[in-house]
């Protein structure tokens, strides 16, 4: 017998999460020099770091050989007061992927199923396949939710729905007025994980009031993270808002200390920073319109985006993919997601996205 038969048959059938190429690996495999390859492929802020998170993070060295605050009370009331929460309302994650399994170790178990949406973000079913649950994919409409499908997916045994509000990878925004038409027809003993990892990234008339409906809707569980717009994703720093009866079970699974002392000075410093938030919004924007006109004008075809990334259609994306690596180009492929004639593109700083338009106006051969 293998020692890998001790683990359940359906841990051993997981295809472990496969994240974007770091620069190091590709400098490695293809003999370049680490400072002239330009990474596009795991929608992280080109802005770096917050001046506000970076000198927090620097005055909390001092203490590093203390632990953590296991409660992460100062990120907490920060969060609170930002949103006009109660503390119990929060549960901190070391980034939102780990808040994402909290409330599948907490809630599912191998008698249950999960809901999520084609095209949605991989750690959905991977989060619900870790520990035996049946996993409901819902055919996408237009790359997005289906979200009337979605509902009539529910089963008896259904206690989990997961949203993406912008989708990753698709970038597709859901309406307001149809999440809360599904929210209204949900059984009130599913829990509706609404991931808003990309929200900053919104237009203020865009961002829908996901936190109001915290306290009309107890089964929502609202998630979002400093790792995109807040440039933090080196640090995994995430956070939960919901009702206190269902923050007070994820806390109960979540492991002691999960966030790290500088990630929560800096996190609690980045709330602070606003100005660079609003010009990462400012960045992402141009870069958005820099990268859609240049599509457009070779002729590519898109999915419209609302976050910090475009999904573009390209025929044979894996013979492209290797196109760009070898210009020291990294995007990120997504047939695992099922689109294998495409790739997503990170929005990066204008020079950076001027990189990749050139190494891909050479593939097209313009």
């Amino acid at each position: 017998m293998s020692l890998r038969d001790l683990a359940p048959e359906y841990v051993r059938a997981i295809a472990p999460y496969q994240p974007g190429k770091p620069i190091g690996e590709l400098a490695r495999e293809m003999g370049l020099n680490p400072d002239d390859i330009v990474k596009l492929a795991s929608n992280e802020n080109p802005l770096g770091l917050s001046p506000k998170a970076k000198a927090a993070m620097e005055r909390e060295i001092a203490e590093l050989a203390r632990y953590p605050d296991g409660n992460g009370f100062d990120l907490k009331a920060k969060i609170a007061q930002k949103y006009g929460l109660e503390l119990n309302q929060i549960v901190l994650g070391n980034g939102s992927n780990d808040v994402l399994e909290l409330v599948s170790h907490a809630f599912l178990t191998t008698s249950d199923s999960a809901v999520y949406s084609q095209y949605s973000f991989a750690v959905y079913a991977l989060a619900t396949q870790a520990v035996g649950a049946e996993q409901i994919e819902v055919r996408a409409v237009d790359y997005g939710h289906d979200l009337t499908a979605m509902r009539a997916a529910i089963k008896p045994n259904t206690k989990v729905v997961w949203i993406a509000n912008p989708n990753n990878p698709t970038g597709t925004l859901a309406r307001p007025g149809d999440l809360v038409e599904f929210l209204e027809s949900c059984p009130a003993n599913v829990l509706v994980v609404l991931d808003e990892a990309y929200t900053e990234y919104l237009a203020p008339e865009k961002r829908p009031d996901t936190l109001a409906w915290v306290k009309r809707f107890p089964n929502i569980i609202v998630v979002r993270t400093f790792s995109k717009a807040y440039s933090l994703a080196g640090l995994r720093v995430g956070f939960a808002i919901t009702s206190a009866e269902v923050a007070d079970i994820l806390n109960r699974v979540r492991q002691p200390f999960n966030v790290n002392s500088l990630a929560q000075a800096a996190a609690c410093a980045a709330l602070d920073d606003v100005e660079f938030l609003n010009e990462s919004r400012r960045v992402n924007d141009a870069g958005m319109k820099q990268l859609t006109d240049a599509f457009t004008r070779l002729g590519l075809p898109f999915i419209p985006s609302y976050g910090n990334f475009v999904t573009f259609h390209c025929g044979d994306a894996a013979a492209l993919n290797q196109f760009l690596l070898r210009k020291g180009v990294i995007v990120r492929p997504i047939a695992g997601y099922g689109l294998p004639d495409s790739l997503r593109v990170s929005i990066g700083l204008p020079e950076e996205n001027a990189r990749f338009i050139a190494a891909l106006e050479d593939a097209l051969g313009d």
